[in-house]
C-alpha cells in the first residue's frame, strides 16, 4: 500500500486531495493545526487514514511530522498544502509575519524535513515532495506583497532542492504545483472575489493536482490556462509592471 501525508487537509484541496487518495487505496496521514476537522475526515476512512494535528509555524512542526511518518510506517508522498496569504495593501505587519511564518518558515521546516527523511531511507522506489505554490510566484504583487513573495520563495526553494537531489543522489521527485485562483477558504476574506479571473472550483482543481503527483511532474500550472498567464506575466519589463494596478 502506497502512503501520502498531507499537510494541511482540514480544508479545501488538501481534505479533497487527501479524500481522493484514502478512495484510491492509499494510506493517508493527515495534518493540520484543527485536529476537530480532521478528525472529522479520518472517521470517513478509519481503516487507511490518520491524523496529527501539527501547527507548521510551531517549533515542534517537524518532529510531529516525523510521528506522522512513522504513525503511518513511511511516505511515498509529501504533498505540502498548507498556506495562507491576504489582499494586504496596507502592509499590516501582523498580516505579513502570519505569511511567512507559514508559507517560508514551516514550509522549509517541513520540506527539509521530509528531504531528509528520502535521504536517510535510500528507497529502492523515488519519494516525492509535492507542494501547492501559487503562479503568484511569477511576479511581485502590490496588493499582496508578502504572499507573491513567499510563493517566489517555494519555487526557489524546490528548484534549489531538485539540483540537491541529483547532486547528493537522493531518490527523490520535486513536484512543484502552481494554482490560480481556486475557490477556496482562502479566497473568502476576499470582497472582489467573484471579479476573479480563470476562478476554479475545487472539484475541478484537485482531479488536475492529483495527476501531476501521480505523473510526478516537476512543474504543474493548475490549470494549462494559467501557464500561459505566467509567462505573460514574466514577459512584462520591470518599469512597465509597476504601472500595472491589481484591484484584486
Amino acid at each position: 500500500m502506497k502512503k501520502i501525508i498531507i499537510i494541511g487537509a482540514s480544508s479545501g484541496l488538501g481534505m479533497r486531495v487527501a479524500s481522493d487518495f484514502a478512495r484510491m487505496g492509499w494510506r493517508v496521514g493527515i495534518a493540520a493545526r484543527r485536529l476537530d476537522r480532521l478528525e472529522e475526515l479520518k472517521a470517513q476512512f478509519p481503516s487507511n487514514m490518520e491524523a496529527m494535528a501539527i501547527d507548521v509555524a510551531a517549533p515542534d512542526a517537524a518532529r510531529r511530522f516525523e510521528d506522522l511518518i512513522e504513525l503511518i510506517d513511511g511516505m511515498d508522498v509529501l504533498l505540502y498544502a498548507a498556506g495562507t496569504g491576504w489582499r494586504n495593501p496596507e502592509l499590516d505587519p501582523a498580516k505579513d509575519a502570519r505569511t511567512v511564518d507559514v508559507n517560508v518558515k514551516g514550509f522549509t521546516a517541513i520540506v527539509s524535513a521530509a528531504f531528509n527523511y528520502y535521504a536517510r531511507t535510500a528507497n529502492r522506489l523515488p519519494g516525492q515532495i509535492a507542494v501547492l505554490t501559487s503562479v503568484a510566484g511569477a511576479k511581485g504583487l502590490g496588493v499582496s506583497a508578502a504572499y507573491s513573495a513567499s510563493k517566489r520563495y517555494q519555487w526557489n526553494y524546490l528548484t534549489a532542492l531538485d539540483q540537491l537531489a541529483h547532486a547528493r543522489h537522493v531518490n527523490v521527485r520535486i513536484t512543484d504545483i502552481r494554482p490560480g485562483f481556486i475557490d477556496t477558504a482562502l479566497l473568502e476574506q476576499d470582497p472582489n472575489k467573484d471579479s476573479l479571473p480563470l476562478l476554479m472550483s475545487v472539484d475541478y482543481a484537485a482531479p488536475l493536482i492529483e495527476k501531476a503527483i501521480l505523473k510526478q511532474k516537476r512543474v504543474a500550472y493548475i490549470d494549462s490556462r494559467w501557464a500561459v498567464v505566467t509567462a505573460l506575466m514574466k514577459a512584462v519589463p520591470s518599469p512597465l509592471w509597476r504601472h500595472i494596478s491589481f484591484d484584486l
